[in-house]
């Protein structure tokens, strides 16, 4: 096991699918010439050349249509946006062709696209800049959605991903670019639709996916020393969701809290909530609770952001509240 950033795992993942299929090409803003906004490309240019590592326009709508042309003439484009706001730009190539196209052609075309990028908040880029859209595009049948937290979910699941044969939205943090953990030195590939126990614990469930887990981990470890066993599941792929191994912990330990990092209105928290309480809710011991962001746009000010992101204390907060420890 080596230890390496988030941004190299996403390199390497990349680059080991470029040479394994000549196919498979990136395009983007800056990912070529600048080595990728988040030097998430860093070498590739020199490797591939600049035919297969393609800087753009900024024209999202554009390199985006593009690349669905491409990958119905047997292409697999990566499509790096260098957030996933700016994926508003494209969103209708990306909803009306890259998701329906299979279904519209009868089955005559395959979309292999991975579109990818940083999404949620990143600090101080204020309201346009920080919106979650996770849950925008798993609305969308088609689609498949992927939010890894570490770097060895992401090496495995963006090779993954770049050999589906269908559209994949991968997304990724700006904050998270520098997290480091260890990956394998050998090829390795992880399955699209598997969520993962990131930590085992008998009282309390605890839902989530993407860097917000870290607050998790944080309240899990404070609330050990108040003998309060929390079991964190990383849902890690949004769409589809392993609606079972959320159940089957919610069998477990009785008890759930949903941590995402976004508005509360159709979030992924709410469809978890719903299919639990479908499919165990006589296991519940309470009622299910939820953190997320606060329903507004978020703010610039850093004070004001602190108190709009899910905070550790609301978090911890909320366990207790499900073990009627408030």
């Amino acid at each position: 096991m080596r230890t390496i950033q988030f941004r190299e795992a996403v390199c390497e993942a990349m680059s080991e699918e470029m040479r394994r299929d000549e196919h498979v090409y990136l395009m983007g803003e800056e990912v070529a010439e600048y080595n990728g906004a988040y030097k998430a490309s860093k070498g590739m240019l020199d490797e591939f050349g600049s035919k297969r590592v393609i800087d753009t326009p900024i024209a999202e709508l554009g390199f985006t249509g593009i690349s669905v042309g491409a990958a119905m003439n047997g292409l697999r484009p990566i499509v790096e946006f260098m957030t996933f706001n700016f994926s508003m730009v494209a969103i209708d190539q990306i909803i009306n062709n890259a998701a329906k196209m299979k279904q519209m052609s009868g089955g005559q075309f395959n979309i292999p696209i991975v579109f990818r990028g940083p999404t949620a908040s990143a600090g101080q880029l204020a309201a346009t800049h920080s919106q979650a859209f996770e849950s925008w595009y798993a609305n969308c049948p088609g689609l498949k959605v992927i939010v890894p937290s570490n770097p060895y979910d992401c090496k495995g699941l963006l090779k993954a991903a770049i050999r589906d044969n269908d559209p994949v939205i991968f997304m990724e943090s700006e904050q998270m670019y520098g997290d480091k953990g260890e990956v394998p030195d050998g090829e390795y590939i992880l399955p699209i639709g598997v969520a993962d126990i990131k930590r085992a614990g008998s009282d309390v469930t605890i839902v989530t996916f993407g860097k917000i887990i870290k607050v998790a981990f944080e309240a899990a470890e404070i609330l050990a020393k108040e003998g309060i066993e929390v079991e964190i599941i990383d849902l890690r792929t949004v769409r589809p969701i392993d609606y079972d191994a959320v159940i089957k912990s919610v069998k477990k330990t009785n008890r759930l809290v949903c941590l995402e990092e976004a508005w509360p209105l159709g979030n992924i928290s709410t469809e978890i909530t719903y299919m639990v309480q479908q499919h165990a809710f006589d296991y519940l011991d309470a009622p299910i609770k939820r953190i997320c962001t606060a329903d507004t746009p978020a703010p610039y000010s850093p004070t004001m952001l602190a108190e709009w992101m899910p905070k550790l204390e609301d978090l911890i907060a909320a366990v207790k509240a499900t073990m009627y420890k408030n």
